[in-house]
């Protein structure tokens, strides 16, 4: 459905909700809690410096941050600070979209393997720790749920939180954390129930390289062959496809979701955006909790994916109005939700506001200069979740103060820990340099 800018009153233009195709939904960012940006690996580390707050209260100033740049609906890979307790966090992930007003796609995890380190999980870094340093963060070493109770908590959240505004789905966080029997039992269950799987894929130069190895026919040929590939995936960041890959997800009707600020700060690369689009892949954008500026502006991200992906040469690749319609058309697909006509109104004279002709296209116009400032209302599901440029559902200053004080408790523990986190960053760094270019 080629999407339509409407010019209404006052200066107006209408256009559809933007949706957030990956995301995690951080209401306090991860520099906040002392996550700079690094490469992927050494930077998962400090995941472990996650305040300890209310997974409500988190989810709502992090869905509200969105709904303010204009954002109605998000897909959330929710990251659990309780595996025990993920039926409980996600209902309240749930309850606090509610809240703001948004669509969501819930993507529940699911993990078994090697989180530390791949190829051979937290033992592989004890190599790498000075003597005495395995003694302090040996213990913190993952735990994994069975499959079938992992299972069981993601059908127990589909039987409580599914709705026309959710859609929940099973969230491999990635083939290089998970096994073999789990991934299986993923594929199986999507094919008999029709849920959709949401997951990252082939992110950075060194999942590549240890995917390689582990499945010599190729990682996108092994999940094709325990039947994972199909219309019901979506994929994020595949900075490091192959045509070959591209191609095969295209045949099997799966949809990426590129992440290009997140894949810029996390020195991931710059995905084969470009050939896979020309080739016909599905391609949708996401922020991934990021953002350029740190500010989960999707506007500006969708400005940053359109310039990077449109060639060099002496003619566009592909017009602002054709990176609009596709964008938007495979993040339907992705989050599984209707919501055609879920709208926002951007403040049109403010854009045009030095132009010389009226005549410019909008979706140029759109594409160059909208930001989340350029917002005045958002309407979704029929309800107002933004009126005059403010949220009318949610306090969000009043959330985020609150969320702060939340995490502010928490602040002895992230103290005790931050020395052991540094021992996990240089170890995982060391570990990686072993692995040559």
């Amino acid at each position: 459905m080629p999407v339509r800018i409407e010019r209404g009153d006052n200066g107006r233009w209408i256009v559809p909700a933007p949706i957030n195709a990956h995301d995690h939904g951080y209401g306090i960012r991860t520099l906040d809690f002392g996550a700079p940006d690094d490469a992927l690996e050494p930077w998962i580390p400090h995941m472990r410096l996650r305040p300890r707050t209310d997974p409500y209260l988190e989810a709502l100033v992090g869905f509200a941050r969105l709904a303010r740049q204009g954002v109605g609906a998000t897909m959330h890979c929710h990251n659990s600070l309780n595996a025990d307790r993920l039926v409980d966090e996600a209902q309240a992930v749930c309850r606090a979209a509610g809240d703001v007003g948004i669509r969501l796609g819930l993507s529940c995890p699911l993990l078994d393997f090697d989180a530390w380190a791949y190829d051979g999980g937290p033992q592989r870094l004890r190599a790498h720790m000075a003597p005495g340093d395995w003694e302090q963060v040996g213990a913190m070493a993952p735990r994994y749920r069975p499959i079938q109770e992992q299972i069981a908590s993601v059908q127990a959240i589909v039987e409580t939180c599914s709705s026309d505004m959710v859609n929940v789905q099973l969230g491999p966080i990635g083939p290089q954390w998970c096994s073999d029997q789990l991934l299986a039992a993923i594929a199986k269950l999507s094919a008999e129930t029709g849920l959709r799987i949401h997951m990252h894929l082939l992110e950075s130069p060194r999942q590549r390289r240890w995917l390689d190895r582990r499945f010599p026919q190729g990682v996108l040929s092994f999940l094709d062959e325990i039947g994972f590939l199909s219309p019901r995936l979506s994929v994020a960041h595949g900075v490091q496809l192959r045509p070959a890959e591209y191609g095969l997800m295209i045949e099997r009707g799966v949809q990426l979701v590129s992440n290009p600020s997140a894949n810029l700060r996390l020195r991931s690369g710059i995905a084969p955006v470009a050939a896979a689009r020309r080739a016909g892949l599905a391609v949708a954008v996401g922020l991934d909790g990021t953002g350029l500026d740190d500010d989960q502006d999707w506007w500006r991200e969708l400005r940053l994916f359109h310039l990077l992906h449109d060639g060099d040469g002496l003619q566009p690749e592909t017009s602002a109005q054709q990176t609009l319609d596709q964008v938007f058309s495979a993040a339907r697909q992705v989050l599984g939700l209707s919501g055609e006509d879920d709208t926002v109104e951007l403040d049109g004279a403010a854009l045009m506001a030095d132009a010389m002709f009226d005549d410019l296209d909008p979706a140029t116009v759109i594409l160059t200069r909208a930001t989340g400032q350029h917002v005045l209302a958002m309407r979704v599901a029929g309800q107002s979740v933004i009126e005059d440029g403010r949220l009318v559902r949610v306090d969000f200053q009043a959330a985020r103060r609150e969320l702060r004080q939340q995490a502010l408790l928490d602040q002895p523990r992230l103290l005790a820990e931050r020395d052991r986190v540094r021992i996990l960053v240089e170890a995982t760094r060391r570990y990686y340099a072993d692995w040559g270019s």
